[in-house]
């Protein structure tokens, strides 16, 4: 009994290693989110980070401010969803889709 389980945890802390590494090539990814037709662009980092945003002029000019403030929103959500895809896709090759052994929160239950 003592050594498939110590095995196991073994496997375990070497993911854990290796999601630490994951996350720190992760972290320094960068995603763009558009909107309205590349009238604002925002480019967040993979550790959830706006890095930055540009907009148009003309839509400045524009002056409708709310469509201005719902096309960041939207830009930037995009790119959150774009680093929370390849979060998803890292996480998944280490664990072979079991969602459950790769949570980080997972594993501290067990002093990982």
């Amino acid at each position: 009994m003592g050594t498939g389980f110590g095995k196991l945890m073994k496997q375990a802390k070497m993911m854990k290693e290796q999601m630490v590494k994951t996350e720190e090539v992760l972290g320094n990814q960068l995603a763009e989110g558009s909107a309205g037709g590349g009238a604002v662009k925002a480019v967040v980092r993979g550790d959830e980070r706006l890095v930055s945003i540009k907009i148009d002029p003309e839509v400045v000019k524009s002056g409708d401010v709310e469509m201005l403030e719902d096309l960041i929103v939207t830009a930037v959500n995009q790119g959150l969803e774009k680093i929370a895809g390849l979060h998803k896709e890292e996480l998944d090759k280490m664990t072979g889709g079991l969602r459950a052994l790769g949570n980080m929160e997972f594993l501290k239950k067990f002093g990982l």
